[in-house]
């Protein structure tokens, strides 16, 4: 039973991590980016949006992946999905900085 709640509670937030990323991708709504974040109302308003939203996008859709899986791995206690659960962590975490970079030197 305990499994079964675990597992309900990661399929929403991977629910939840999708819907940021949908409307991430949408350039709608409040953009999750720490360049955004920590801009700033000057910074804000002169700053192309569009790559930070894509970056944030594409993190949350990683994000929401990650907990899908975890998820997965919760109901089915495979074993094997956490290696899976590790490579997405992995990369998740070298787009971010990678991108990240990117869009700094393009900035420059």
């Amino acid at each position: 039973m305990k499994e079964i709640i675990v597992t309900i509670i990661l399929f929403i937030l991977s629910m939840g991590a999708f819907v940021i990323s949908f409307f991430s991708f949408k350039e709608k709504g409040f953009l999750f980016n720490n360049a955004y974040i920590y801009a700033s109302k000057k910074e804000r308003n002169s700053m192309n949006k569009k790559p930070h939203y894509r970056q944030s996008a594409i993190v949350f859709l990683f994000i929401s992946i990650i907990f899908l899986l975890n998820a997965i791995e919760v109901l089915l206690d495979s074993g094997w999905i956490f290696y899976i659960v590790l490579a997405v962590m992995a990369v998740t975490i070298i787009y971010a900085i990678v991108s990240s970079i990117f869009m700094e030197t393009k900035k420059k």
